[in-house]
């Protein structure tokens, strides 16, 4: 089968997006590996399918799946290139809605950059203890679409993303579906950076549009941090962070950051 696709990225963290609207396509987990391979495929760090909506509560949906093969409820960059695609696609102007596992999801359109709205944050757990490689770390934990566990850190260059990320990805603390987990240094003002092991990656990846936004919203609980939060990823972007505090809920909270087009082709698959 000849697949076409658009290749995009969203501060570095890279997908495949094909057009599925005639949900024609049906991948094996296998070709999702494969098509995200960077050596034997396109390389990515995710797939999405354009697909309608059938349930009538958004314009479109998706089908998200990580370059492992399982799905995800929610990606924040990969929100921000979907909308892209479909504005491309479709012809969209200001605004487009589609539907994810985490739920409806509103994109706005800035130019070459995007904001989306994300589902209310749930399951908010600080100053978790937590042992690691024979010492106890404090790790707190947020979901926003996905499970996220942030660590803060003296030195984002200095962290051991890949050997603890790891680790407590796949902590008994977070089973049994595990988490993502967000190494996050203070900069001063309202800004940090941010660095991110992805579940379904199992790695690094430049940027984690749902960790940035979790690790936003608890740094402004625990530091004070005020909205509009300024994020630096590990890919170099700045991404913001927009949210509303009353009574200890968030609400209103938006992720703005670029969506680049990369290039076009098609594979054998």
């Amino acid at each position: 089968m000849t697949l076409l696709f658009t290749k995009m990225n969203g501060a570095g963290n890279d997908f495949v997006l094909i057009d599925n609207r005639t949900r024609t396509i049906q991948f094996s987990k296998a070709q999702i590996i494969q098509l995200c391979h960077r050596q034997r495929g396109i390389g990515a760090d995710g797939v999405m399918l354009l697909i309608p909506c059938t349930s009538g509560k958004a314009d479109w949906a998706w089908q998200f799946y990580n370059s492992d093969g399982s799905t995800a409820e929610m990606c924040g960059n990969g929100a921000r290139c979907f909308a892209r695609f479909v504005q491309k696609i479709t012809g969209s102007t200001e605004t487009t809605t589609f539907e994810t596992e985490a739920g409806v999801i509103k994109a706005t359109y800035q130019g070459e950059r995007v904001s989306i709205n994300l589902t209310a944050p749930k399951d908010l757990q600080l100053h978790s203890q937590i042992l690691l490689s024979q010492e106890v770390h404090t790790i707190h934990s947020l979901n926003t679409g996905v499970p996220h566990a942030v660590m803060f850190v003296a030195d984002a260059d200095a962290a051991m993303v890949q050997l603890l990320g790891a680790e407590i990805r796949y902590h008994t603390h977070f089973a049994p579906r595990g988490t993502n987990v967000n190494f996050v240094q203070l900069r001063g003002g309202n800004s940090i950076r941010v660095r991110t092991y992805e579940r379904g990656v199992e790695g690094e990846t430049l940027a984690c549009g749902t960790g940035v936004t979790a690790s936003a919203l608890i740094a402004s609980r625990l530091h004070q941090l005020t909205s509009p939060v300024q994020v630096q990823v590990q890919g170099g972007d700045l991404l913001e962070v927009r949210f509303e505090e009353k009574d200890g809920n968030f609400s209103n909270v938006s992720l703005s950051g670029p969506a680049d087009f990369t290039f076009e082709g098609s594979i054998e698959i």
